[in-house]
């Protein structure tokens, strides 16, 4: 059978992703409507540069969503007649096109492409998610006091911050690190923070009302101990959270990593902020310390820490990219699309469009964040 042409080929790859384009435009749409009252999201829309930030991110977003309604073929399974083959190539046994051609092993690289989506914008913001966690909950005593205490923290921070990132992960994700118990002592500790922080969150609000300060607590230790009892063990009686223990290694690898840079920049901007009348106001009512950090400080420190997040959320794109380039974490087979560019470039004279999907997605989704920080911060500049 004849390959599709240029346009076939587009017009195929357009289409297959109508759930996205009508989610987007559901929501953009929507916010647009409404941006007065959304605060600094709203004010997004009066950016250029924030806007084709978001509407990059939110592609991806939504395709990692609907993985399945959009790829035309398993991201497993294999086909001869797709093998190293050119874009618009017609599988035979189905009579599908595969978009994007086939891999070195005859798999779809459209399927793997969009399926390999799902597993960097799970993995990226919720290792973002709790590296700041662990960053908050360290940085705010160490700003806050300072003395030992910041001496101290910044010392460690200092010393994971010298290791080169490469060596850092090679040490941590190797098959042999993998088969000892470091990792999960790791993920068991990271875990842990996001427990921490919204006790201390909520005690330091409420404990001056015990009734709705033990509602609020139990939530938290029943929620946070069903979760760290899936994720870290693998143990959810519900079987609904539970993770990979190639993925736990990978999200233990790169919170560590990540964790260090959040703790400096909350720490700086703790030192600055505390020093505020309104921080001296608290003080001068007698307020507890974690109060102040974390109702009055960590407020007011939101913008800088909201724009670095999506930085960060690009930059553990970056990482789990890398990592799956050097074929450390996942299993060889995981349609990631580190994994996808290291398992192809060899082939790139055979099939020279056989790097570029997974490679421009990459690209793509780093590309959105970075924007959509620009347009953050070009709009938190203004409050």
């Amino acid at each position: 059978m004849e390959p599709l042409g240029f346009f076939e080929i587009w017009g195929g790859v357009i289409g297959r992703f109508w759930p996205v384009w009508l989610c987007m435009i559901a929501i953009m749409g929507g916010s647009f409507a409404f941006k007065s009252r959304l605060g600094l999201y709203g004010r997004l829309y009066d950016s250029n540069v924030g806007m084709i930030g978001l509407g990059i991110v939110l592609f991806w977003v939504l395709t990692a969503i609907f993985p399945d309604v959009i790829a035309t073929f398993n991201p497993l399974e294999q086909f001869g007649s797709i093998k190293r083959k050119p874009p618009g190539t017609i599988e035979i046994e189905t009579g599908v096109a595969s978009y994007f051609g086939g891999d070195n092993l005859g798999r779809d690289l459209f399927s793997r492409m969009v399926h390999g989506s799902t597993f960097v914008l799970t993995v990226a913001p919720a290792a973002t998610l709790v590296a700041y966690m662990v960053g908050i909950a360290l940085g705010l005593p160490a700003g806050y006091f300072g003395r030992r205490i910041d001496a101290v923290l910044t010392f460690i921070a200092n010393l994971v911050l010298a290791f080169p990132v490469i060596l850092l992960f090679y040490l941590l994700v190797t098959p042999g690190v993998r088969e000892t118990a470091i990792p999960n002592v790791m993920s068991g500790v990271f875990f842990a923070f996001p427990i921490i922080f919204f006790g201390l969150l909520f005690y330091s609000r409420y404990y001056t009302r015990p009734r709705l300060l033990a509602v609020q607590m139990t939530v938290t230790v029943v929620l946070g101990a069903w979760l760290y009892a899936g994720l870290v063990f693998d143990a959810d009686p519900l079987g609904i959270v539970s993770l990979d223990p190639n993925e736990l290694n990978v999200f233990a690898a790169v919170v560590f990593a990540s964790s260090p840079g959040v703790f400096r920049i909350v720490r700086g901007l703790t030192m600055d902020i505390k020093t505020r009348d309104y921080v001296a106001a608290a003080q001068t009512r007698g307020e507890n310390p974690w109060y102040i950090m974390l109702w009055e400080i960590l407020p007011n420190a939101r913008g800088p820490l909201i724009v670095d997040t999506c930085l960060r959320i690009g930059y553990t794109t970056i990482l789990l990219g890398t990592l799956g380039f050097f074929g450390l974490g996942l299993a060889p087979e995981s349609p990631d699309w580190g994994s996808m560019i290291n398992q192809t470039r060899g082939f790139i004279r055979i099939a020279p469009t056989i790097v570029l999907p997974q490679t421009i997605a990459l690209a793509m989704l780093v590309l959105g964040l970075n924007l959509l920080a620009d347009g953050l911060r070009e709009q938190s500049l203004k409050d």
